[in-house]
């Protein structure tokens, strides 16, 4: 009996082209906005099932890190489209400023983030939610508070990470709605291991995306995407100060209703720059194995790979992920 064909990017180390990649098309949008307005222009094109009582999954992160989303920025969106929602977090695997609700209370005070609640979603307990066709899991442990919300908006500095290659929406909700001691555990450690991070590469991406998916399933229509590609160091922002430095061009702001599509974007974004440009992300990414996360992401149907990508600085129209980097300055911090 003949075996199936591989699933194309099965091996999270090899980049698939545009070309090579089937199925339907998802709309991300893309502006090269770099601001408030830019963050607001985003959010408005994927806002529309929206409602009720709303969280605003971000990447608070650690004390003064020089990286994340200006908490300014957040502030306008809030104010603007979002006034009654809650930043919502969950505490870190790891000891640092976020381990415990005091210590992270206290650096989302020191980062700014202090112009709407942010709810803690483990500080008091725990709850799991089903995962529907995962091979690790049959359901994930998340912060008891998750299930309070009727929308997610998931606001997303995209940028390099240890373990995952890169951090998107996928990172944002996989590892940040997890909670703190259960859930990211389950993700990260074999039971009985002594290696607190012993899981990496191809079976860290499935198990990250398959706790994603126990989110994006609870949710249904009611949530929506939005990355911002700046600072983009191949650290995350859980290593705060300790970031490598940024090398890779600033770029602009993707939103979409579609994950997949929008974290491929933004990795195809990436690969369409100038080896200069990219080669520092282009080897975190492919040395973790991170892409696993776009094709396992397919596998469990949770979006399409391929997509319409509408420049909303100019009318609306289409254009190819070459088109929206070409001409990117050097990284300059602001």
């Amino acid at each position: 009996m003949a075996q199936p064909a591989p699933t194309p990017g099965a091996d999270g180390n090899k980049y698939v082209p545009y070309e090579e990649r089937g199925g339907n098309e998802s709309i991300v949008y893309f502006t090269r906005k770099l601001s408030p307005q830019g963050l607001i222009e985003a959010y408005e094109q994927v806002s529309a099932r929206i409602g009720g009582r709303v969280g605003v999954k971000l990447h608070t992160g650690e004390q003064h890190g020089p990286n994340i989303i200006p908490s300014a920025w957040v502030e306008a969106l809030i104010a603007k489209d979002l006034p009654d929602a809650h930043i919502v977090e969950t505490n870190t695997y790891y000891e640092g400023d976020r381990y415990t609700t005091e210590q992270h209370r206290r650096t989302i005070e020191v980062n700014g983030w202090t112009f709407c609640p942010v709810d803690i979603m483990d500080e008091e307990d725990t709850l799991t939610l089903p995962v529907k066709g995962g091979k690790w899991f049959d359901k994930m442990s998340v912060g008891s508070h998750l299930t309070d919300y009727n929308s997610l908006v998931v606001l997303t500095h995209f940028k390099g990470h240890t373990q995952g290659g890169f951090g998107g929406s996928n990172k944002n909700i996989g590892i940040g709605c997890a909670d703190g001691r259960i859930g990211k555990a389950w993700i990260h450690t074999t039971p009985g291991q002594d290696d607190q991070w012993d899981i990496a590469k191809e079976e860290f991406m499935e198990r990250m995306t398959e706790s994603t998916k126990a989110v994006v399933d609870f949710f249904g229509p009611h949530i929506t995407y939005v990355n911002v590609m700046r600072n983009m160091s191949v650290s995350c922002d859980c290593e705060g100060l300790a970031a490598e430095p940024v090398v890779t061009p600033n770029v602009g702001i993707l939103s979409s209703t579609d994950i997949l599509a929008l974290d491929q974007a933004c990795v195809d974004l990436v690969y369409a720059m100038t080896e200069a440009e990219h080669h520092d992300l282009v080897e975190r990414i492919e040395s973790r194995h991170g892409l696993r996360q776009l094709s396992y992401m397919k596998e469990l149907g949770m979006g399409n790979d391929r997509y319409v990508l509408i420049d909303l600085d100019n009318g609306g129209r289409r254009i190819t992920a070459a088109e929206a980097v070409k001409g990117l300055k050097p990284f300059v911090r602001e």
